[in-house]
């Protein structure tokens, strides 16, 4: 507080005693601290230098006790010198001396001694051992063990290895011991002690380089350590001791096998232990690396290579090059495999088959993968990468041998081994996923894939592989994939490759198969013939379907969920406690990487396509087979997938999806969220599953996001940029290519008002709003594509198709097909229906993403006939070479034959049975690619100059067909009726409207289309409904003179309809106005 005083400070106190002789009690606490420390280190200080003096005192007293017994020998060996006799007691007491003492840098001249006088006394030296059997043991062990030292001190050197290779050959051999378990103690010492690795040392170092392949040894002293790698293993094998052998073979895997090959190990030992003068116990071995080999093969490819070692904790290290070992010495047992042997084979394999590095990557795969490549280069930088994949070859070779595919083959088909079938699958899901290769490129992948027993097996393990929930119960993981549940590592790893190769292999095979083999004859109950090379009946494969189409949606959902599902921290305890193993989401990226789910994506939804493309064509499934109804896409929700820059609406590839949000759009507008991101897959890659009529709302959505970006909302007020263009209408074609060619109007998007000159040379009556323009557009397109103009053809059943001789009416042939293309994307840019049937294959071609080419399986659209006479051709029994054909086909073209040749010299290469496969193809690919290539090109890119074909992807070629045309379905009325509107004094009430409606009803089909295209300009009612017409129909009071007909304006989809009350009166004047054809001039 403050003094009243007026003395706001207090002042400091003034002490005169001087300083204080109390000490503060932190700066005691400090001291004794500090003296307590100085203790302590004093007495750490004198034992560690009483333990330095006690271990130099050992060390210094060792030293005198060796140098003395070094002293001992020397003048030991100097009076048998001078008596020129050495007694086997005193070898026997010169080797205890020599054991005791030895050092690699002092006494390799002592040791050369001694074993000299070994070799020359041998006998009595043993005789001599004998008598003490511990101590005689205990005395060969050591002694062996310091030739194995003194081999490995010289082995860089020049210094002779002869004379302790020879004790180490004397010592172990079987004649030596009448007690097989003596030898066997010695083996077991030395091989721990590292006698593998001494032979490896000496073998390099020894054995000359840049040698020729061959199971012969290049030299006296390679054929000796060849004697000495193979003695301890065929002892080993004669023992028919498992756990000695497994020992043994272990340490050879370790020593020899797993680290990287030299030349002397590549080129000579590896051939010789497989094919030399020692058979090779190759089913040891297979037991042996049964036990040692981890069980995860994909933890172990995860792991760097210091890991590997790390974690081998005496366990072998699981190496590309153990890989090779194991497959080269198996080469020859392969054949000789039996029962559980073979299976243990093939899980040796497939445990080591994921380390070897990726042996091939296509170049068109768009979702390459680098994180192999990187694994490659971090674990195995220290070698030649070129050995690496030479390695990785020389493997697949084996594996692709006739050999081992008949061996899995028959396991598969007579056992049924389950074991088998997952080893094989986990083989080719490597092959094809990692390495990837193709099917048709390795023999085993499509010797197998042409394998129906085998594909046959591969779903029904696929069905049958289960996991055990918490409760007890039994739940299929392919449910668990169809829900989106996210999976332990080690059932993704039981499941995922056999699920991948499946598809891969059935995919492959399908691509093999006609449609006639495909459907097949069907017998009463829907099954075919027991012939047929399908592995499935269709009736198998409706359900089998539903489960492919689910997973793919449950991959879908596991990368991107709607939202990230929590769990208490509480509930996690609980579920611990109860020994349950929790599937953690946030480890989904952990246990199954980016890449994996993106390849069983790719697989499963390829095969979904081409199931849904065989159901297209011909159908096998009941209708509204393929829709889910966990897909819930609305054209008319909120989303970012409308957005007017095309590029967001895009086929990717599926891992990469997840960067769209982040990345890719950052400056063009909001990210992506999940469920935009999610739907954007399925309708790029499974449109299907979702009804056609919401993609048909999303694609006219998309359209007008795009329509409204580039005509603006001026275009609704008739002002704003837009396309003005005079034609004559007896040149529509001519004129419009001529002013509508890209030189002209380079952005055919934009509004386009069309002025009609009649053939008088006026100007037609009317403004055009917008039904003059589609009057034009579908006039033009009948003509452009009319088959009398020549750029398009008919099928036998009246299909549209390009005519390859269209090249020759014109020079610029492919500006024709380019202009076509645009105006019909022009038809659907301006959601117009254009009645042009196309022919199927044509209509592919334009969906297709890989260039437009098709397969044989489309030929039937184009040729039927050609079509029966190859497959004919393909199951003929007879003589093929008695039909004549060559590599040749004659083309017609305006009355002249020309030769084609469907390949360099076909004409000159007669068909025959062993080539008639490669000739059905090449026929089909000359007439349903080859002759119309540049013609569908260019068509294409005209089309996809207005229209992103990737909208268009979203439909099948029938839905294509459909969406250009309408469906050619009944037109309802009473829908018609519901949305038509009344104006001028009409109402639904009206009487003139009720004898309209009244006279309508009782019209013909066609006279109906008639009425329609009259008043809309097209005869097919639209493709959602009358609802949807815009602007809605109308019908408008045209005057009360009963002498007037009908008219109309399209632009508007008005009908002016005058008052007429009479039933016949008002049915002539409708016939004659509709069947008139005269344009906008009626009126």
């Amino acid at each position: 507080m403050y003094s009243f005083e007026g003395h706001f400070r207090r002042k400091p106190v003034q002490s005169l005693r001087g300083a204080s002789r109390k000490e503060e009690r932190d700066s005691l606490l400090q001291r004794v601290q500090a003296e307590r420390q100085k203790r302590e280190d004093h007495r750490v200080r004198n034992e560690s230098a009483v333990k330095i003096q006690k271990f130099y005192r050992g060390y210094r007293e060792r030293k005198r006790q060796k140098d003395l017994l070094r002293h001992k020998f020397d003048a030991s060996v100097q009076v048998m010198q001078r008596e020129n006799h050495v007694g086997v007691a005193k070898l026997y007491d010169l080797s205890l001396k020599l054991c005791h003492f030895y050092s690699d840098s002092e006494d390799g001249t002592r040791m050369v001694w001694l074993c000299q006088q070994l070799i020359k006394q041998k006998t009595q030296y043993v005789q001599e051992l004998n008598k003490l059997p511990y101590k005689g043991l205990q005395q060969r062990k050591h002694l062996l063990y310091l030739c194995l030292r003194y081999l490995s001190s010289i082995a860089q050197s020049s210094h002779p290895i002869a004379i302790p290779m020879r004790i180490l050959e004397l010592f172990t051999t079987t004649g030596s011991y009448q007690d097989v378990s003596v030898l066997k103690s010695i083996w077991w010492h030395l091989v721990e002690n590292g006698y593998f690795i001494c032979m490896r040392q000496l073998l390099n170092a020894k054995v000359p380089s840049s040698l020729e392949r061959s199971n012969t040894p290049p030299t006296p002293v390679a054929a000796s350590i060849y004697d000495l790698i193979m003695s301890p293993i065929s002892f080993a094998a004669s023992t028919n001791d498992r756990k000695f052998s497994n020992f043994i073979l272990a340490n050879v895997s370790i020593a020899l096998l797993c680290p990287a090959y030299s030349e002397q190990i590549s080129q000579f030992l590896l051939p010789a232990m497989a094919y030399g003068k020692y058979p090779f116990p190759f089913v040891d071995l297979i037991h042996a690396l049964i036990d040692q080999t981890s069980s995860s093969p994909q933890a172990n490819s995860s792991l760097t290579q210091e890991k590997r070692k790390k974690d081998s904790a005496g366990r072998l290290e699981v190496t590309p090059w153990l890989m090779g070992a194991f497959i080269t010495l198996g080469d020859k047992y392969l054949e000789s495999l039996t029962g559980v042997d073979f299976v243990h084979y093939l899980k040796i394999i497939e445990r080591l088959f994921p380390i070897l590095p990726a042996l091939s990557r296509d170049d068109n795969d768009e979702e390459e993968d680098s994180a192999s490549e990187e694994e490659m280069e971090t674990d195995f930088k220290d070698c030649d990468i070129n050995k690496l994949q030479e390695l990785g070859e020389a493997c697949l070779q084996i594996l692709d041998s006739q050999i081992f595919i008949q061996k899995v083959i028959s396991h598969i088909t007579q056992k049924m081994e389950v074991a088998v079938i997952n080893s094989v699958s986990v083989i080719c899901h490597q092959l094809l996923s990692k390495h990837r290769f193709s099917v048709h490129k390795r023999r085993l992948l499509y010797s197998l894939a042409f394998n129906s027993q085998f594909v046959r097996c591969l779903w029904v393990a696929c069905v049958d592989v289960s996991t055990t929930s918490a409760t007890g119960s039994k739940t299929t993981l392919l449910q668990m994939l169809c829900r989106g549940l996210p999976l332990l590592d080690s059932d993704i790893n039981r499941v995922v490759p056999i699920l991948s190769t499946f598809c891969s292999m059935f995919s492959h095979s399908l691509h093999t198969l006609h449609d006639a083999d495909f459907f097949g004859d069907l017998n009463d109950k829907g099954k075919k013939d027991k012939g047929s090379s399908m592995p499935f009946t269709l009736m198998e494969l409706v359900p089998m379907t539903i489960v492919l189409r689910d997973v793919c949606l449950g991959i879908i959902e596991l990368a991107h969920p709607d939202a990230k599902p929590s769990i208490n921290e509480d509930y996690r305890t609980a579920l611990k406690k109860t020994g349950f193993q929790e599937r953690a989401k946030d480890n989904q990226k952990d246990t199954m990487s980016k890449a994996q789910w993106s390849y069983l994506f790719k697989v499963t939804a390829g095969l979904v396509r081409q199931l849904y493309t065989r159901d297209a064509r011909q159908h096998f499934c009941p209708f509204h087979h393929w829709l889910s109804d966990r897909v819930k896409i609305q054209a008319e929700g909120p989303s970012q997938i409308y957005r007017a820059n095309q590029s967001v609406f895009t086929r990717r590839p599926f891992r990469t999806m997840q960067s769209l949000t982040k990345t890719q759009y950052e400056d063009e507008g909001p990210p992506l969220s999940n469920k935009d991101v999610k739907n954007l897959v399925i309708l790029t890659e499974l449109p299907f599953v979702v009804s056609f009529e919401e993609r048909v709302k999303i694609f006219q959505k998309l359209i007008q996001k795009d329509r409204d970006d580039q005509q603006g909302d001026l275009v609704h007020f008739m002002s704003g940029q837009s396309i003005g263009v005079t034609i004559r209408r007896n040149y529509i074609y001519e004129d419009a290519f001529d002013k509508l060619s890209p030189e002209n109007e380079p952005n055919l998007k934009l509004k386009m008002r069309v002025q009609l000159v009649n053939a008088a040379g006026l100007d037609e009556v009317g403004v055009d709003g917008g039904g003059i323009f589609r009057e034009f557009l579908s006039q033009l397109l009948k003509t452009g594509f009319d088959p009398n103009r020549g750029f398009f053809s008919q099928t036998t059943d009246h299909f549209l198709y390009p005519n390859p001789q269209s090249s020759i009416l014109v020079e610029n042939f492919t500006e024709h097909f380019y202009f076509l293309g645009r105006i019909l994307g022009k038809a659907l840019y301006e959601n117009m229906l254009i009645e042009l049937p196309f022919a199927s294959f044509f209509l592919s071609k334009l969906l297709s993403r890989y260039g437009g080419d098709l397969d044989i399986h489309h030929l039937a659209s184009l040729d039927p006939q050609m079509y029966k006479n190859l497959l004919f051709l393909k199951h003929y029994d007879g003589s093929v070479e008695d039909l004549g054909l060559d590599f040749s086909t004659v083309e017609s073209q305006f009355g002249e034959t020309k030769m084609e040749e469907l390949k360099p010299g076909g004409r000159n290469i007669p068909v025959t049975s062993s080539n008639r496969i490669e000739y059905i193809h090449l026929m089909a690919d000359y007439k349903i690619n080859k002759q119309i290539r540049p013609h569908c090109i260019a068509f294409r890119k005209g089309l996809s100059d207005l229209i992103n074909l990737e909208w268009l992807r979203m439909f099948d070629h029938h839905e294509l067909q459909v969406l250009i045309s309408g469906a050619p379905v009944p037109i309802d009325l009473d829908d018609m009726k519901r949305h038509t509107h009344y104006s001028g004094g009409y109402t639904d009430d009206h009487p003139v409207i009720q004898v309209f409606w009244k006279v309508v009803e009782q019209f013909t089909e066609d006279q109906k289309r008639k009425l329609l295209k009259f008043v809309t300009s097209c005869s097919r009612p639209p493709l959602l409904g009358f609802k949807d017409l815009y602007p809605a129909l109308a019908i408008h009071y045209g005057g009360s003179e009963s002498d007037r007909l009908p008219t109309a304006s399209t632009c508007m989809n008005l009908l002016k309809l005058p008052e007429i009350l009479d039933e016949r009166t008002m049915r002539q004047k409708l016939l004659y106005a509709v069947e008139s054809e005269a344009g906008f001039e009626l009126s």
